[in-house]
């Protein structure tokens, strides 16, 4: 089989990678969309197909767009630019079908997506490097370590976007030559939370520049982490994040999500998901993302294995006004799942894990005869493992709504709706 190759485009891959066909075989080329002709260099032969470079672009799709950042092709992130926002649409919808597919979901009711739009990314993580001349920092090129001294990022927001220069100059003086630092930024309700991490300790004349950099731009927080110790260098103001009306501290660099536009999509559907019912169990529940908003309306047993998450948000809930009664339980849910006995009380259980998903929990959960089971995830595929567990258990899939707050990226979060069958 040619090295190199002529493709036609015809559709796209679970990682949007543009897929054609060459003698029977399936190809897939980063960069390319269908209507593409395109010239490909195989890199890897695996069962699924051939996995290729992108050498040139002979006949352009007739929807393709010019990308929007100077460092799109470079950079790690948002490797799918060039969609037209329609192509872009219908590729998110189909990422959710093809994920769902997999698992034997054929005909799920899937939502319009909800698209956050660009420059509205809230927290970004940042890598940053000491080189000869000078901190090299922004993101990893893609498939790669290596930093793309980024100096724009068209889906993050403005108030961390102006901050990328002036951290240069500020890690130049503090870091030692080849050492690498990450730097942590999450635009709050009071201001930025920023924590930088870095395999140093802070001298005097480090601490007086972090200091002064945060009086200069107005940081709420800034604290340096080094070899696990968290030392807080400047808090001028506690980073707070609104839940419905409830203020919520934020500890230093604690997951939130991505976008304001994310956030509301997201608990709307499960708060109207959840409406006219009683009793709710917000399982992973975090720094109380849905807890609040569901407590407007419900009693909530808001579970989390975190300490500091679970601590904020039980700090928040005794002193909120306007909220029915909340009760926080630390519990490892994935050593120690509520068992299907100890979920018969609600009437709703709402679950938000991590990427690798809930399957322990989710058994006990198919097992309980909950009412409604509302289903959060930013893993489409365990998403759908999870839901196969719960319609074998007894359960009916109603709908999926795809959210996505990493615009032109293939990462999507989904909420499904789970009504136990009769």
């Amino acid at each position: 089989m040619a090295d190199i190759m002529e493709v036609d485009i015809t559709s796209l891959g679970a990682q949007g990678d543009g897929v054609g066909e060459y003698d029977g075989t399936p190809v897939f080329v980063p960069f390319s969309m269908p209507g593409d002709r395109v010239r490909a260099k195989v890199l890897e032969t695996r069962r699924n197909g051939l996995y290729c470079d992108l050498v040139e672009i002979l006949t352009p799709s007739r929807v393709r767009q010019e990308p929007a950042c100077v460092h799109f092709g470079a950079c790690g992130g948002c490797q799918l630019q060039f969609f037209g926002d329609d192509t872009y649409e219908n590729w998110v919808r189909e990422r959710a079908l093809m994920a769902l597919r997999q698992h034997g979901f054929d005909d799920v009711l899937v939502l319009e997506p909800a698209i956050s739009p660009k420059s509205s990314r809230r927290r970004v993580a940042l890598k940053a490097l000491k080189t000869a001349a000078g901190v090299v920092l922004g993101f990893n090129e893609r498939q790669s370590h290596r930093i793309i001294n980024a100096d724009m990022c068209p889906v993050t927001r403005v108030e961390l976007t102006t901050l990328f220069t002036p951290l240069r100059d500020l890690l130049g003086p503090i870091l030692s030559q080849r050492m690498a630092a990450t730097v942590h930024m999450t635009l709050t309700a009071s201001g930025i939370d920023m924590l930088i991490e870095a395999p140093k300790a802070l001298d005097l004349a480090d601490r007086e520049r972090l200091s002064d950099f945060a009086n200069e731009h107005d940081i709420a927080a800034l604290h340096w982490q080094e070899q696990g110790f968290l030392d807080p260098v400047a808090i001028r103001r506690e980073p707070v994040m609104n839940f419905a009306g409830a203020r919520v501290l934020l500890p230093p660099a604690s997951f939130v999500q991505a976008t304001d536009e994310g956030e509301l999509a997201l608990t709307a559907a499960v708060v109207d998901a959840c409406k006219g019912l009683g009793r709710v169990a917000d399982l992973f529940c975090g720094i109380g993302t849905f807890t609040f908003p569901l407590a407007r309306e419900h009693q909530v047993l808001a579970a989390e294995g975190a300490k500091r998450p679970l601590d904020a948000l039980s700090a928040a809930a005794n002193i909120a006004d306007g909220f029915k009664q909340i009760i926080p339980r630390h519990r490892d849910l994935f050593r120690r799942p509520l068992t299907a006995d100890e979920l018969k009380i609600f009437d709703a259980v709402v679950f938000d894990p991590p990427r690798a998903g809930a399957s322990a929990q989710v058994a006990e959960i198919a097992k309980s005869g909950v009412s409604r089971v509302v289903a959060v995830s930013c893993n489409p595929n365990t998403f759908s493992r999870d839901a196969r567990t719960l319609v074998d258990g007894g359960y009916m899939l109603e709908s999926v709504l795809p959210v996505d707050q990493f615009l032109w990226s293939p990462h999507l979060e989904l909420v499904g709706v789970f009504t136990r069958r009769l």
